[in-house]
């Protein structure tokens, strides 16, 4: 394997100045390409031929360079080699395309200059200009881009996730944006009609789920797929394409996935051609994920792509921000950062623990979010994965915090009781450091049960009133859920998200509340405003009190204002429905909440009277 010490991502300005020298003087006259606002544009660029296998690694030793202008914004894009350029149908190793990928933010004409470089080292080198100039077709060109179609949906229509205090938002009206979806399968590009898909030896271990011997088939969500909906290779992606739908169908908006594990519980999910080989990828295996990834986009679900398992913190660069990890970063930035509507993850339970000592320092992690942030053209949210218990979160999370790169956590607990305390310690703890957090509970524990199957836990009632709930109201920014070790279909055996469908159902009544009914962006958790200390309360103070009363329980609430009036109204967390007015106005100092109108968990909505 190639060795280098000094490879480094150029930065930005530079870019700029360097390739702004080589477009002034050049002038197209091709009539503009049309595009749309927040859709990506891809376009081909035929230079030398070569292979994923010559000598001259088209990975390390080429750049393509796509400087993108508008009369107010301006973006250097990286391109990446593509083979034939249609390597997901035809599986193509080889051939004399690159790519670029762009996703234009506003409309208006947009230029555009493309520059092919060649060079030892030259993915990575530290000038823009470093190698030789190579040259290529179709290096000058306009965009006309108009706004969003009508009929344009899912991040075509929204826009680019960021995150901005606790939530995130989306670009296109400036909308908060609350998360809900799936944390299992973990490996869920584990598919075997992915190109050079497989798994390399089976795991079974205690604390681990069960990989078994095969990789994933999805065969129950076939009848998900819909006559319109992509596939590669004629039938090829069918089932895969069908669990989106499934997720998308149930109000769901987000999917977490690894994209290298190698060393992790799965072994079964990489970008590379062959798991030992780190500066050489599978063009076709990561075309054919993009074809996933673009159909999740247009389905409204964002892309959670994690970068490492936790076994896996080292395998590149022993941790540090080295030549591989940057060489798998930019590819994966070129590849997959046109997308709207996608979270970056550092990595799953980052940081050491007792089952996997041999983890990233503080400096590492940091490394990693510093490159990412200053890397990706498009500045998406940069986030980590938690380990389980109170006291790991303490000694890994405390170096992180108001660190700038770092955008928010993505939260596992142990107990799921303790998620409201929890998300509240560490919003509190992030605003203290004038970095506020983006907060998602997206792995509960114990690690053996997380979300059992409708079969086992029909109504979920544990997981619905600590982590769906009590996360939301915590000011958490959503939920994913994650299956369990221990469970049928579970964190990497998982081939029918049908069965959790009441959990999905259950979570899209919940974010379907918060979106419909309070201005929850901005209020805050507020556990002295109540008695009772299993009640969880979400406030804006004076104006709005948000209770959740698991069912036996009742409580007293201090609203602090005398002489104010409120209404109230009920809702079933469990079922939904329309919120059920009581008749009864309440005031004083202290308000005495009336019994709920029915069995099980409610949610009272407590608003001030004009």
């Amino acid at each position: 394997m190639r060795t280098a010490t000094s490879y480094k991502m150029p930065g930005n300005c530079c870019l700029f100045v360097v390739l702004f020298m080589l477009s002034a003087c050049q002038t197209t006259t091709k009539p503009p390409q049309a595009a749309f606002q927040w859709q990506p544009v891809t376009l081909n660029f035929e230079g030398p031929q070569t292979s994923e296998t010559d000598p001259v690694n088209p990975f390390t030793d080429y750049r393509l360079l796509v400087r993108f202008v508008h009369q107010d914004s301006e973006r250097v894009i990286r391109g990446y080699y593509a083979a034939n350029g249609n390597a997901a149908e035809t599986s193509a190793s080889s051939g004399n395309v690159w790519q670029v990928k762009f996703t234009p933010d506003r409309p208006g004409l947009w230029r555009y200059h493309a520059s092919l470089y060649k060079g030892a080292g030259v993915a990575l080198a530290d000038r823009p200009e470093a190698g030789q100039q190579i040259p290529i077709t179709n290096a000058t060109g306009n965009l006309k881009v108009v706004k969003a179609e009508s009929q344009a949906t899912g991040f075509h229509a929204l826009g680019t996730l960021y995150t901005k205090g606790r939530y995130y938002y989306t670009a296109d009206q400036d909308k908060v944006w609350l998360k809900g979806g799936t944390n299992s399968p973990e490996n869920l590009l584990a598919f075997n009609e992915f190109d050079q898909t497989y798994r390399i030896t089976t795991q079974q271990r205690d604390g681990e789920a069960s990989s078994g011997t095969d990789i994933h088939e999805y065969k129950n969500h076939r009848k998900d797929w819909l006559p319109g909906d992509p596939t590669w290779q004629s039938e090829k992606g069918k089932n895969l394409i069908g669990v989106m739908n499934y997720l998308a169908d149930r109000g769901m908006n987000s999917a977490y996935f690894l994209t290298l594990n190698i060393e992790g519980d799965g072994k079964d999910v990489w970008p590379y051609t062959s798991p030992t080989n780190f500066e050489r990828f599978d063009v076709s295996k990561l075309a054919q994920w993009n074809v996933v990834f673009s159909h999740m986009q247009k389905k409204g679900i964002a892309l959670h792509l994690v970068i490492q398992e936790t076994e896996n913190e080292r395998l590149l660069d022993d941790g540090d921000t080295g030549p591989l990890r940057q060489l798998y970063f930019q590819e994966l930035i070129a590849r997959f950062a046109h997308h709207p509507g996608l979270i970056w993850n550092l990595g799953e339970e980052n940081g050491p623990a007792e089952f996997s000592p041999d983890a990233q320092t503080d400096e590492q992690r940091i490394a990693m979010s510093r490159f990412l942030k200053e890397a990706d053209p498009y500045s998406h949210p940069v986030i980590i994965h938690t380990h389980s218990t109170p006291e790991s979160k303490d000694e890994i999370l405390t170096p992180l915090l108001g660190e700038s790169s770092l955008d928010g956590l993505s939260f596992q607990v142990n107990l799921r009781e303790q998620v409201y305390s929890e998300i509240t310690k560490w919003l509190s703890k992030a605003e203290s450091h004038n970095r506020k957090w983006a907060i998602t509970m997206d792995e509960i524990g114990e690690w053996m049960d997380g979300a059992k199957t409708d079969t086992v836990d029909p109504t979920h009632d544990t997981l619905r009133r600590h982590a769906l709930w009590g996360s939301l109201m915590a000011g958490g920014a959503g939920v994913e859920w994650y299956f369990g070790a221990h469970q049928q279909h579970n964190d990497l055996t998982a081939e029918d998200l049908r069965s959790r469908d009441n959990l999905w159902r259950q979570t899209k009544v919940a974010l379907d509340f918060f979106n419909q009914y309070i201005p929850f962006e901005e209020m805050s958790p507020a556990p002295a405003v109540v008695s009772n200390e299993n009640v969880y309360s979400y406030i804006k103070s004076g104006n709005i009190y948000l209770l959740y009363i698991p069912e036996g329980e009742s409580t007293d609430l201090m609203p602090g204002c005398t002489g104010a009036r409120y209404s109230l109204s009920w809702f079933d967390p469990l079922h939904g429905g329309d919120l059920i007015r009581d008749t009864k106005v309440l005031s004083g100092k202290t308000l005495s909440i009336p019994a709920a109108p029915g069995n099980g968990d409610w949610v009272a909505l407590i608003q001030r009277l004009k």
